[in-house]
């Protein structure tokens, strides 16, 4: 199997149990301060990078957020606010904002350093609507308020492939139920992964909830009707999935819209 992005979803047990003796989904729980020095730089972006307890202060009010950052700019056009877990850099979240300043973009990430990196290069690219979150996804119904997203995107998780990891896979019924919370109907989800096993997990956690999520779409092989698909480009692919297409490591992903 290639290697996986360094970014998993879901961070190990032993990582949690620093922040906050409370489970990450409780109402209570905080994340403690951090002694990584891009805790700090993060927060001397405030606006455009938001860490820890802090991605959920404007939660329900994301919109009126990117509306100070769109200042002077005024528009009375609903915007559509899309939201990616695990966006590593935000590679492809920023190409997607920088293609699309008419809609909203978050992106999500639980690593410092490469939050911090992409914050930068959302300031030097001057986007206005693109804000990048230092967080746990578990927390995704805190972050944001009922049905305040429209498009959610979750990107080659780490597919914690042990036995004695699979409790530290991040797409499970809990999680879906969470995140039907904070998807409008009729919003829609999009998964990929290139781990089979993960992917067969992920389509049974989607059965357990048939009142919240349909399948509109699902596929093994993700590119099999591209020509060439070693030639797609950022953001139709990531930076991985360029590599692992390159390995003839077919794409499995499924497409969910919120009933």
């Amino acid at each position: 199997m290639a290697p996986h992005s360094q970014h998993p979803i879901r961070p190990s047990a032993a990582s949690v149990g620093a922040e906050s003796r409370l489970p990450m989904n409780h109402p209570d729980f905080r994340y403690s301060d951090s002694r990584n020095p891009y805790w700090k730089k993060l927060k001397a972006l405030p606006g455009i990078a938001f860490t820890d307890n802090d991605t959920e202060t404007h939660q329900g009010k994301w919109r009126e957020h990117f509306d100070g950052l769109r200042a002077p700019e005024k528009s009375t056009a609903r915007r559509e606010l899309s939201v990616e877990i695990g966006c590593n850099t935000g590679h492809v979240i920023r190409e997607w904002a920088a293609r699309d300043p008419a809609n909203d973009y978050i992106g999500i990430d639980w690593k410092f350093k490469i939050i911090h990196r992409g914050a930068e290069k959302t300031l030097a690219q001057g986007l206005k609507n693109l804000v990048l979150f230092r967080a746990h996804a578990e927390r995704l119904n805190y972050m944001f308020g009922p049905a305040e997203v429209d498009h959610l995107f979750l990107f080659f998780p780490d597919p914690w492939p042990k036995k004695g990891e699979l409790k530290n896979r991040f797409l499970n019924a809990e999680n879906l139920r969470h995140a039907a919370t904070v998807v409008r109907p009729g919003g829609t989800f999009q998964i990929k992964t290139d781990h089979l096993g993960y992917f067969e997990w992920m389509e049974a956690a989607i059965a357990e909830v048939p009142e919240l999520w349909e399948v509109t779409s699902r596929t093994n092989d993700l590119h099999v009707n591209c020509p060439d698909p070693t030639k797609l480009k950022i953001p139709e692919v990531t930076l991985f999935e360029r590599l692992w297409i390159k390995d003839g490591i077919k794409i499995n992903s499924v497409w969910l819209r919120r009933r």
